[in-house]
């Protein structure tokens, strides 16, 4: 609902243009999330710990862009896209047996387990972008290089969902062979940063191919920069901002007014 909420606002946004762009833009392709490194990085403790990769967060974009022309060389662009992906997994290092106490992560190098310990991990980034767009050779031509960049505002939301492994419940389990093997709690959480802003950039370069008087198709390269900050008080207080950036491989399909 919330998302819903946020392209209906992004669209009121966009509509007030239409009174004089000269290109409407609709566009999809292949985001590429940068991720990020680094002891407090939420992105890096899922990735090491659980049996997803960092390219199973790989997925497609979808967007839509209104461009006014300044002169037969710059315009500038007004552009929402969107990108959502969620992938469930396992841990890798644990696996669960069940107590009268509760459930509790055995070390898997030593035990088979009962369960596999999993949860999901989902990303959802909606940037709203203005940008100035360059075409070195005009806008009238066989092929139409350009290049650009700009801010953008960033909606974006992260969550976890599912079982997770509480290190800082530690326990002991006396093993007739291997003595007193260190265990951790496991808990149920629906843990979630939902609808957060935040500022970035972006910076692109493509190619537009008319086939039409008034259509051309294009293929583009974007890279996005931005980082978000969990809320003081939140589920993930004690992480890193949050890498929110990548780049997207896009195709379009554009409509000149």
């Amino acid at each position: 609902m919330k998302k819903h909420l946020i392209l209906a606002l992004a669209a009121l946004i966009l509509v007030p243009t239409l009174a004089f762009p000269n290109i409407m833009s609709l566009r999809g392709g292949y985001y590429f999330p940068k991720t990020s490194s680094g002891p407090n990085s939420l992105w890096q403790i899922e990735l090491d710990q659980m049996s997803f990769e960092k390219s199973n967060f790989n997925g497609s974009t979808f967007g839509f862009s209104y461009e006014y022309f300044v002169n037969r060389y710059l315009s500038f662009e007004l552009s929402l896209d969107t990108y959502s992906k969620r992938k469930g997994g396992y841990y890798l290092d644990y696996v669960g047996y069940t107590f009268d106490d509760g459930d509790f992560a055995f070390p898997a190098a030593e035990y088979e387990g009962d369960f596999s310990i999993s949860h999901g991990f989902n990303v959802s980034v909606t940037p709203v972008q203005f940008s100035v767009k360059v075409m070195p050779m005009g806008r009238r031509n066989k092929f139409i290089p350009y290049f650009g960049g700009g801010v953008g505002l960033y909606f974006w939301t992260v969550g976890i969902r599912g079982s997770m492994v509480d290190f800082t419940d530690e326990w002991f389990y006396d093993d007739p062979d291997l003595g007193e093997v260190p265990i951790y709690g496991i808990v149920q959480t629906d843990a979630r940063e939902d609808t957060r802003t935040t500022l970035g950039y972006h910076a692109f370069a493509g190619l537009m191919f008319p086939i039409g008087d008034r259509i051309t198709l294009s293929a583009e390269v974007r890279y996005h920069a931005a980082k978000g900050r969990f809320k003081a008080e939140g589920a993930f207080v004690d992480f890193d901002d949050f890498e929110l950036g990548g780049y997207a491989l896009m195709a379009g399909l554009s409509y000149w007014f």
